[in-house]
């Protein structure tokens, strides 16, 4: 079965509401397959939220939606939380760091979900990153949207 990982840009764009918002939409409705998910983009979905609520980019109230309508994905198993051994998704982050972040300029956050989705062995990775996407496209994943 393909496995689909999305990337925190997807997720705020599919749930939070920004100018890739309607790709992303666009993309679940036409796909209509599970996006995988971890601890790792569960986090920081929650945290961009939290943070673009405090720097008045949308309310309070648009993050508790955006974050009550994730979690009611996560129930009916649209979106699918993996475990992912976090020793290996380290150890995957630094491997790729070593090859291509000296030239490509890749931040932390984005070499770890990456790493993520390879250890989960994704055939798929959604991102509107274009920087995490050079990345994805390097370990030979398919992006999308």
């Amino acid at each position: 079965m393909a496995t689909v990982v999305a990337d925190t840009s997807f997720l705020f764009a599919l749930f939070g509401g920004d100018a890739h918002t309607a790709a992303a939409q666009t993309w679940a409705h036409q796909a209509r397959r599970p996006i995988t998910v971890n601890a790792l983009n569960r986090y920081e979905f929650g945290n961009a939220l939290r943070f673009a609520a405090c720097r008045k980019l949308i309310t309070q109230a648009d993050a508790l939606h955006s974050l009550a309508a994730f979690d009611a994905d996560l129930k009916s198993g649209y979106l699918q939380v993996r475990t992912v051994d976090l020793a290996a998704v380290v150890a995957e982050a630094a491997r790729l760091s070593e090859r291509y972040t000296m030239g490509g300029g890749h931040r932390s956050f984005d070499v770890l979900h990456v790493a993520a989705a390879s250890v989960l062995k994704a055939t798929t990775f959604l991102s509107f990153d274009a920087n995490q996407r050079k990345l994805a496209v390097a370990v030979e994943l398919a992006v999308g949207p």
